[in-house]
């Protein structure tokens, strides 16, 4: 149930229809999800593909940013985002120990779907987000493989994102209590022009006494890990990589008023894409044209509304769409008891 339902609304913008990243129009989200017994452990992971969308994502790239709140994380190809302002690869998401095979499962598939790259034409850049799953899950059997990251591009649809313990939040824990994926989007508009924006998190971090929605209850357990979130930021607004990151930034605008001050050992990161133009990757024109909003029009501030909104509410989502989730060693990641803020 979204958090909606609940009767909790964050902010004053109107949702999309889905109230979901996937109301940008061509963003796709996929999950594979594992959740298995057996005999030495327990296994509560999967992976969550986001797709920008829904062409060739290497021959036509994104405009991008990231932006890292707190770097105790293990992402991969941020760098290249930083450097370039583009992504040319699905953004997948999965626990700490899995961006290896992940990051091989995609390059397989965008391999397959690209015969010229590493031969013709340049490498590619994949992109792999984490968080540590290793409460509920048994994170040392490695059991994400490169055919599940496959298999969550391949199954990835524009219709309503499944959340909660799905996916790369299948093990994940929020506050104390069961995280896992949430999502949540913004319309605004100003005169002729209307855009989108729509966030979608892994969440898996925060103490009890943090968390503004929910009277904590008991103590948390001290072997829980900081944990960290994933928030992927997509946009149909026409924004430059600069501008991108500016938006990424508000993220953890939203991220704080939840209740998170981001502790020590957390990975707290943003990843932010605009679908409005594409990139072509082979051109022979020496300059491009692009369009961008004005800095100084007050859609700006529209969109960093609309971003810090959408950030609080797809983690309250992520939070109120998990059910109780049993993990190894008997420990549970219980259902947060959640309520309007006072």
């Amino acid at each position: 149930m979204k958090a909606r339902e609940l009767g909790i609304e964050v902010g004053n913008l109107p949702t999309g229809s889905k109230n979901c990243i996937t109301d940008v129009k061509g963003v796709k989200v996929g999950h594979i999800t594992l959740n298995q017994d057996i005999n030495d452990g327990c296994i509560r992971t999967g992976v969550t593909a986001i797709l920008p969308h829904e062409g060739n994502l290497f021959l036509e790239k994104v405009r991008a940013a990231c932006y890292v709140a707190n770097g105790f994380g293990k992402t991969t190809g941020l760098v290249q985002v930083e450097e370039l302002g583009c992504i040319e690869s699905p953004i997948m998401l999965t626990n700490t120990f899995s961006v290896g095979p992940v990051l091989q499962g995609t390059l397989q598939y965008m391999l397959a779907e690209n015969p010229a790259i590493g031969d013709s034409t340049s490498s590619i850049n994949i992109i792999v987000g984490e968080c540590n799953d290793s409460y509920l899950n048994s994170i040392r059997l490695l059991a994400v493989k490169p055919e599940h990251a496959i298999q969550a591009i391949q199954c990835a649809t524009n219709q309503q994102a499944e959340e909660g313990a799905v996916g790369a939040g299948t093990g994940t824990m929020c506050f104390g209590y069961k995280g896992g994926i949430g999502s949540s989007s913004r319309l605004i508009s100003e005169g002729d022009s209307f855009y989108t924006v729509g966030i979608l998190v892994q969440s898996n971090f925060g103490s009890k006494d943090e968390f503004r929605y929910a009277n904590s209850v008991g103590d948390d357990d001290k072997e829980r890990p900081d944990g960290s979130i994933m928030m992927v930021l997509a946009t149909d607004a026409p924004v430059s990589d600069r501008q991108l990151k500016r938006l990424a930034k508000r993220c953890v605008v939203g991220l704080s008023r939840i209740g998170s001050h981001i502790h020590n050992g957390s990975g707290d990161v943003v990843i932010a894409f605009s679908n409005a133009e594409t990139i072509q990757h082979s051109s022979s024109k020496v300059a491009e044209q692009v369009t961008v909003l004005h800095d100084d029009h007050p859609i700006m501030n529209l969109l960093f509304q609309a971003v810090a909104e959408a950030t609080e509410e797809a983690i309250l989502n992520s939070l109120s769409q998990a059910e109780t989730t049993s993990g190894r060693k008997g420990r549970v990641g219980e259902k947060a008891p959640i309520h309007r803020k006072s």
